[in-house]
């Protein structure tokens, strides 16, 4: 079963909130870097320090339980389209193909709207599939 855009959102949303963190732990250690002096609008390194990160963080998640913390409090799971985990070429694709579903307003995200099957343009990109996974039983 494919789960709802607003769920998915949600998990990004959620993940969004914890990669900001990530980001301001890792300013502060760029600063530390720099000696303390500000980051220079447009400034390519750090902009690909940050896009490491995020990678590192996303792709991590990924490869390690096939899921980020908001993907877990959303009940989500990132599979292989045949159902098995991903490889790292599957999430460095989906890591990729996700930065350009965001580019035209969100147009790819959007795609799960009048998709057949409800995939985003990075689930067919990189071959992979989010799934719903059940409620836990009540004890």
């Amino acid at each position: 079963m494919q789960p709802s855009l607003i769920r998915r959102l949600a998990a990004v949303l959620y993940d969004g909130l914890l990669l900001i963190a990530l980001w301001m732990g890792a300013s502060a250690v760029w600063l530390g870097v720099t000696g303390g002096a500000a980051v220079a609008a447009g400034d390519a390194a750090y902009r690909l320090y940050l896009l490491a990160i995020a990678w590192g963080f996303l792709v991590g998640f990924w490869l390690r339980a096939g899921r980020t913390l908001g993907m877990q409090a959303w009940r989500l799971r990132l599979r292989a389209a045949d159902g098995g985990p991903v490889t790292l070429r599957q999430a460095n694709a989906r890591f990729f193909a996700a930065l350009l579903s965001w580019l035209p307003a969100g147009a790819g995200f959007l795609w799960a709207l009048v998709d057949r099957e409800g995939l985003t343009w990075h689930d067919r990109l990189s071959g992979t599939r989010l799934v719903l996974e059940p409620k836990p039983r009540k004890r």
